[in-house]
């Protein structure tokens, strides 16, 4: 993460990629980035910002770039798209979510609180993992119907913690996943249990790499299991054939509609 100055970005470049790296990921994305510099999320905002400092990284970097996006944003397609457009090999979504995390009804001043400061902040950890879910697929179906020419790749982030739910990212088009506040919270043996438990999930499907797991095939397999259910039963067919009565299994049945 960096404000928006040419010379100190491609300092930044030349400093990290002497440290050997394989790939680069440009945070345009943290909720509380120092907007006044036009830092993090203020920065993944911007399209024409972002474009033109994209455009700066990409002639400088001599490895991958991928940009995070800020789900803080009404269309996350829109800012994905013009990191793609502007050279980078991929993208991962998301950062935290702009939040208040609560008012100290004591004090009366927001939390966390240091000195009488508070500042609203990032919200992770599980309770994100079905937004990022809805925002990795859509950034998935933007890049295979507007980037299907070349193989960018989509790195899902948000709320992981098992296998499962690694594997639903992948379901939905990512191509790898990550953790950070999972690990944090529970240490890094989660990370071994992550693996065993996508394996069995692969092993379950027969799926023989993860490649094996995508949108499409998630999308073809509900449509063979609606048109299953509607052979099998007629299911409710509009508002008026509800009764309330078994609603349960009523609502089980709209679905197969």
């Amino acid at each position: 993460m960096e404000e928006y100055d040419k010379a100190a970005w491609e300092e930044l470049i030349d400093r990290v990629e002497e440290t050997g790296i394989d790939a680069i990921e440009i945070n345009f994305s943290c909720p509380h980035g120092m907007p006044e510099r036009k830092m993090g999320a203020a920065m993944g905002q911007d399209c024409g910002l972002l474009e033109e400092v994209c455009g700066w990284i990409n002639a400088k970097a001599t490895v991958p770039v991928w940009a995070k996006m800020t789900p803080n944003i009404t269309d996350i397609t829109e800012p994905a798209r013009v990191a793609l457009r502007s050279g980078c090999e991929g993208v991962s979504a998301i950062n935290t979510i702009m939040s208040v995390m609560g008012i100290n009804l004591d004090t009366l001043r927001p939390e966390p609180c240091v000195e009488g400061y508070s500042t609203p902040g990032g919200y992770s950890s599980k309770a994100v993992h079905p937004i990022a879910l809805a925002k990795v697929m859509n950034i998935a179906k933007m890049m295979k119907s507007e980037f299907s020419e070349k193989e960018y790749s989509l790195s899902g982030i948000g709320g992981v913690e098992t296998g499962g739910d690694a594997a639903e990212f992948i379901l939905l088009g990512a191509n790898t996943v990550q953790v950070c506040t999972g690990v944090m919270m529970h240490g890094y043996g989660l990370v071994k249990d992550l693996c065993k438990e996508l394996k069995d999930f692969m092993k379950k499907h027969v799926f023989r790499s993860t490649t094996s797991t995508t949108h499409t095939d998630l999308v073809r397999r509900q449509k063979e299991a609606i048109e299953l259910r509607k052979a099998i039963r007629k299911g409710l067919q509009s508002d008026k054939d509800w009764t309330g009565d078994g609603f349960v299994k009523e609502s089980e049945s709209m679905v197969s509609n």
